[in-house]
């Protein structure tokens, strides 16, 4: 019995039908015939496993087409994410995969480009990642051109979420206990990172207009990051990374009490004390620096927002 979307049906005249793209630029199909539907269905499973090659389309490069669908996406995602793009095709995607033909790409190709990257030290993860990136300009190359997509069928690394390293709960007393006893902007924020579980691009963000000191809230409603284009890095003030992470968090009293000490004007940055922003990296290298200082392991600033008091 013919399935839905198969593009396999029974004629008026007896026999079955099946149709199958040439060209998906241009939407034309061609058809084949069999006396019953099992016949049709093999024989429309033996053109799908070739890949479709038609006029010049079929001899761009996966680099050329990395480059559309680019232009593609680009109004699409957050600059961010582009960046993220950017980096991964053109340090890893590209200088492998980049001048070979889409066409000519095979299963077999992208499993030995999995397993280099594997033996080069990438994590699964971080190879994990970078095939999702090739799957998505693959669809959008098959949506487009009418190629078989034969990279839904490569087997992506699976991985497991390393577990992060933290601070104890006697360390993570010694390292408030320092923090508040030698207060800077730089402690406070690392301090509401500590209660209140903000990132790190949230607090190079956070300005005094998003503290409610009437009713004790702190809103996210920005983050900073450094990221790359085609040409050179900037850095990127923009919004938190999904809706969930636009909150507003109640702030604990000892937290209220010193941000009030410390208030300076609404459209200043709390980690500056101006309105010149500081970057995620800077706060980061202090905050390793404050680590060292009272002797506690070196553990990356992410971890403050598992802290549990």
């Amino acid at each position: 019995m013919a399935r839905k979307g198969e593009n396999i049906y029974k004629r008026k005249d007896g026999r079955w039908e099946g149709r199958y793209r040439v060209n998906g630029a241009d939407n034309k199909y061609h058809s084949i015939y069999g006396k019953s539907y099992a016949e049709v269905k093999e024989k429309l499973i033996k053109i799908k496993a070739e890949p479709i090659i038609y006029n010049s389309s079929g001899m761009k490069t996966f680099g050329e087409l990395c480059v559309e669908w680019l232009s593609s996406v680009r109004v699409k995602v957050k600059p961010t994410t582009l960046s993220n793009y950017y980096m991964k095709l053109n340090k890893h995607i590209l200088p492998a995969l980049g001048n070979v033909r889409f066409s000519y790409i095979t299963i077999q190709i992208l499993q030995k480009f999995i397993e280099t990257k594997l033996n080069s030290g990438l994590s699964t993860k971080y190879v994990h990642d970078i095939i999702v990136l090739i799957k998505s300009i693959s669809k959008y190359v098959c949506r487009i051109y009418g190629y078989r997509n034969i990279i839904i069928d490569v087997t992506v690394p699976k991985f497991q979420k390393k577990d992060m390293s933290l601070l104890n709960d006697e360390q993570q007393i010694i390292l408030s206990k320092h923090l508040t006893s030698d207060l800077s902007s730089t402690n406070l924020c690392i301090l509401l990172s500590l209660y209140m579980g903000l990132r790190i691009g949230e607090i190079c963000g956070l300005m005094w207009n998003d503290i409610d000191f009437n009713k004790g809230l702190l809103t996210v409603r920005r983050t900073v990051q450094r990221i790359s284009n085609s040409e050179r890095t900037v850095l990127y003030i923009g919004s938190p990374k999904s809706v969930p992470s636009r909150r507003s968090i109640p702030i604990p009293d000892f937290l209220m009490s010193i941000l009030r000490q410390f208030k300076r004007c609404n459209n200043e940055y709390i980690l500056s004390g101006s309105a010149k922003v500081i970057e995620p990296r800077t706060l980061q290298r202090r905050f390793k620096a404050i680590l060292k200082k009272v002797n506690l392991p070196s553990v990356n600033y992410h971890s403050l927002r598992h802290y549990v008091e």
